[in-house]
């Protein structure tokens, strides 16, 4: 979600296998640079994989570029990595998230499994729980939110929405980025 200066982006904390939990702590977001986060929706071994692929790629940036990684560049690193496995894709949605090193311009989007990006100016969503955070998002969601709005927004339209699907939830976590820090709070939900 995007607020006035600031991004957030947030996740819970469920690691299933369909109705079977198999772990209740599995972490989804990854920072990437200091104001730049990926979340990785998917099938875990997927997730991690990309997650090491992901830092690499950033980081060799840095090497070669003497810079860092904008949120901008980091989708399309994202969608050309997806895009060259696409006939035999990784079960992942990404969706990246953060502030542009220069201008602190705040910067979402989000990509389908073969790399395909969605930009947006507002929110992007992702996941089993995608059609319940829709309607929670465009309920609650406004423009030009504070860093604390912005987190309390998020957070009441993600565990509104898994509170609302049986295979997603066990808590949550929240990154509200800003040009002087990162805000990361856990939240407790249902557990069943």
């Amino acid at each position: 979600m995007v607020g006035k200066n600031c991004v957030a982006i947030a996740s819970d904390t469920r690691l299933g296998a369909q109705a079977m939990t198999v772990d209740m702590n599995f972490p989804k977001i990854f920072p990437m640079t200091d104001h730049t986060m990926i979340g990785l929706a998917g099938l875990a071994t997927d997730v991690l994989t990309l997650r090491d692929q992901f830092k690499y790629k950033v980081k060799m940036y840095h090497l070669k570029e003497d810079r860092v990684m904008a949120p901008r560049t980091l989708a399309h690193v994202v969608s050309s990595t997806l895009y060259e496995k696409r006939f035999g894709p990784y079960f992942v949605e990404p969706i990246v998230a953060g502030l542009d090193p220069r201008t602190h311009e705040p910067f979402i989007c989000c990509t389908d499994t073969i790399g395909c990006i969605d930009f947006a100016k507002d929110f992007v969503v992702v996941g089993n729980a995608t059609e319940n955070l829709y309607g929670m998002c465009e309920g609650l969601w406004e423009p030009n939110l504070e860093p604390e709005d912005l987190f309390e927004t998020i957070s009441q339209a993600l565990l509104n929405a898994v509170d609302r699907n049986a295979l997603a939830g066990w808590g949550a976590v929240v990154h509200v980025i800003t040009p002087e820090r990162v805000i990361t709070r856990n939240l407790k939900a249902r557990c069943d």
